[in-house]
């Protein structure tokens, strides 16, 4: 079945973590063997030829820098202009993979149905072009809001304004602060240019300020159930009612630690917990049951977001694995139709709905 993925890493893994994503994943895994530096080498789970193993024809793909404060507990930037630096380079990236055949930029609807025909009629996904929308992970590297305009013309439709800890515009996961006037600024602006805020990492005193402010597109790329998962970095029953009232998609990611209750990063292991794909679908499960209808989840699978199969469900080899999802959710009742939407066409049509 085709697949969009609304959260993918993709310019960080390519230029943080210097992995060329072209290449065979097994490949890349052994270049990395040896090396350190990160808890996850050797264990990435993401490249593109298993994307087209996995049929993922579009994906939300992002940028992400963050900004730091001296004492900033968690790491980034030691200023903004580093983290716009940064940003820069990782579109530079993004048109470089453009230009060898590698990915497909789309901003507009006709570049959308343009991108779903080219996939759906083709004989063989081996040699296709991944789409990709362009995804703003934390609005830290915005030094101003003329790099918000500088942005939309180089494509950006998708903003997420925090990440984790306090940030410039708003504060994100394991932090509570109103927005600033900065955030609140960056929402008007984005609003006037169709840009989709991304609730997602917003800290819940922001999250329901920025949906009081802000009378754009609203989705969450990646985020999943308080009830079942309880911590901030989830929604609860309430967020998730207010993103259906607007209309939104939801994203299931796959970090381990946001699946299921108890699970100590670094500690924890896929083995130790016995966590699986299949967990994903008590949080489809919940939403849609808040829902009434399968019409709001989508997959925000987060893959390769900084960890990979050492923090990934165990029976996770490569991002391939998603297509599992067809069957475990057959298995539970939910119609091909349903399996469509959640796997697809929710993103496709909250596109259609908010670029026509």
């Amino acid at each position: 079945m085709f697949l969009f993925d609304a959260h993918l890493d993709l310019s960080m893994n390519a230029v943080e973590w210097n992995r060329d994503l072209t290449q065979d994943l097994y490949s890349i895994r052994e270049r990395e063997k040896n090396l350190t530096d990160k808890p996850d080498r050797g264990k990435g789970v993401v490249s593109f030829p298993e994307m087209r193993k996995g049929n993922i024809g579009i994906c939300v793909a992002t940028q992400i820098a963050r900004f730091v404060k001296p004492d900033s507990k968690i790491p980034g930037w030691h200023s903004q202009a580093q983290a716009w630096a940064q940003t820069q380079a990782q579109i530079a990236w993004y048109k470089a993979m453009e230009d060898a055949g590698e990915m497909v930029q789309i901003t507009n609807l006709n570049e959308l149905n343009s991108h779903l025909q080219l996939w759906q009629q083709a004989e063989s996904t081996e040699n296709l072009p991944i789409g990709y929308i362009l995804s703003l992970e934390g609005a830290d590297s915005f030094i101003s809001l003329k790099n918000l305009e500088i942005a939309y013309h180089y494509g950006l439709r998708a903003i997420g304004p925090a990440h984790y800890g306090p940030g410039v515009y708003a504060y994100g996961t394991d932090s509570d602060q109103p927005l600033s006037q900065k955030g609140k600024d960056l929402l008007r602006e984005m609003e006037k240019l169709n840009i989709i805020l991304d609730a997602t990492h917003l800290c819940d005193t922001a999250f329901w300020e920025a949906l009081s402010i802000f009378n754009g597109p609203v989705w969450a790329s990646h985020n999943l159930v308080r009830k079942i998962t309880p911590h901030n970095r989830q929604f609860s029953d309430e967020m998730i009612r207010a993103l259906l009232e607007r209309n939104a998609v939801i994203g299931m990611a796959f970090d381990a630690w946001m699946m299921i209750p108890g699970w100590e990063r670094g500690k924890s292991t896929p083995e130790s917990t016995g966590l699986k794909i299949e967990h994903i679908a008590q949080h489809i499960d919940h939403i849609c049951q808040l829902a009434g209808n399968a019409l709001h989840v989508g997959i925000g699978s987060d893959l390769d977001g900084a960890y990979g199969k050492e923090q990934s469900p165990g029976d996770m080899d490569s991002i391939a694995d998603l297509q599992t999802l067809t069957g475990i959710l057959s298995a539970r009742g939910y119609s091909t139709q349903d399996i469509e939407q959640i796997m697809w066409k929710n993103w496709v049509g909250f596109l259609e709905r908010n670029w026509k």
